[in-house]
């Protein structure tokens, strides 16, 4: 089948893997539309077959953006900020989003959110998720919207911004303080979690559905961080940090300039498990097997064997 989508968000982490994902699945039936502010943020989707990276902002150009396409994905997203930024990027952008698809003929929409959202959940990140499903939830009810949500947990893969973090500071000190150490997390490759989103797209049963896609295996942030550093070649010693602690870290973080590492927002969607409910359909349904950290981090964190090791993961399943 032909495809024509357009991916907001996709010159980052996860949109790259998407269209390389999609490209290689649907080859000449996939055209893909990639808006950027700055065209030098495309660079790394513009070589890719099929795929075109224009200039445009998001939040102002989508009435002119969204008509052509088949489909619009949504992956933009933030992890730090002010209440009113969480609420520009995560509510008012799905309205927006939203108006756009309902003044068009486009009418399907593909969503990434997050595990553990919710309207009481204790975290601005997390709420401010569960408040863009909602829009989009009414949305999809009053202007027949064909709408999916899609759940991920930590996602991981080269290029991240948390595990190779993490190994790159057990690189640079003797010891690891950290906040969340027993934080639950479901860690899913960012190959995995393209393969579902463009499953989900070629997919007609998948409207009106939620997937909550997460790796094969619940680990602690401590245990994540153990294994980045084991895998580099330099494991430190992890010191949990209790709460009033953490949160001082935290507060300190956010005084550095630039994004910080961790703020208080975080540990309070830390405090939540990000794993999946089981309730809902996931990496299973749509006829995935994930792929576990212990078996990609070697290929981009780890010195020889590490992709070997992969290809027979693979091969095996």
């Amino acid at each position: 089948m032909s495809l024509s989508v357009l991916i907001l968000g996709g010159s980052g982490f996860v949109g790259r893997a998407l269209c390389e994902q999609l490209t290689r699945q649907l080859g000449a039936d996939v055209r893909i539309t990639v808006p950027t502010r700055r065209l030098a943020h495309g660079k790394s989707v513009q070589s890719l077959p099929g795929v075109t990276v224009v200039q445009a902002d998001v939040f102002h150009d989508l009435p002119r953006l969204v008509p052509g396409h088949d489909a619009v994905v949504n992956l933009i997203a933030i992890l730090q900020g002010s209440a009113a930024a969480f609420e520009h990027v995560h509510v008012e952008l799905p309205r927006r989003i939203a108006a756009a698809l309902a003044g068009s003929p486009v009418r399907r929409l593909v969503h990434v959110s997050a595990l553990g959202v919710g309207d009481q959940a204790p975290s601005r990140y997390l709420r401010s998720k569960a408040a863009g499903e909602a829009v989009l939830q009414v949305a999809a009810q009053t202007h027949d919207l064909a709408l999916t949500l899609v759940r991920p947990s930590l996602i991981f893969g080269e290029g991240d911004a948390s595990v190779n973090l993490f190994a790159r500071l057990q690189g640079l000190f003797p010891l690891m303080p950290l906040a969340g150490a027993s934080a639950q997390l479901q860690p899913v490759w960012v190959q995995d979690v393209a393969r579902a989103l463009t499953q989900v797209l070629l997919s007609r049963e998948a409207i009106g559905q939620t997937y909550e896609i997460a790796g094969p295996r619940v680990l602690t942030l401590g245990d994540l961080v153990r294994l980045a550093g084991q895998v580099a070649g330099h494991p430190r010693p992890v010191l949990p940090l209790p709460g009033p602690l953490a949160t001082l870290q935290a507060l300190a973080m956010e005084c550095l300039p630039g994004e910080p590492l961790m703020s208080r927002d975080n540990l309070g969607s830390l405090s939540v498990p990000n794993v999946a409910s089981g309730r809902l359909p996931g990496l299973a349904e749509l006829g995935i097997t994930p792929a576990s950290l212990e078996a990609v981090l070697p290929t981009y964190l780890g010195s020889g064997g590490g992709v070997s090791r992969l290809d027979a993961w693979r091969a095996r399943h």
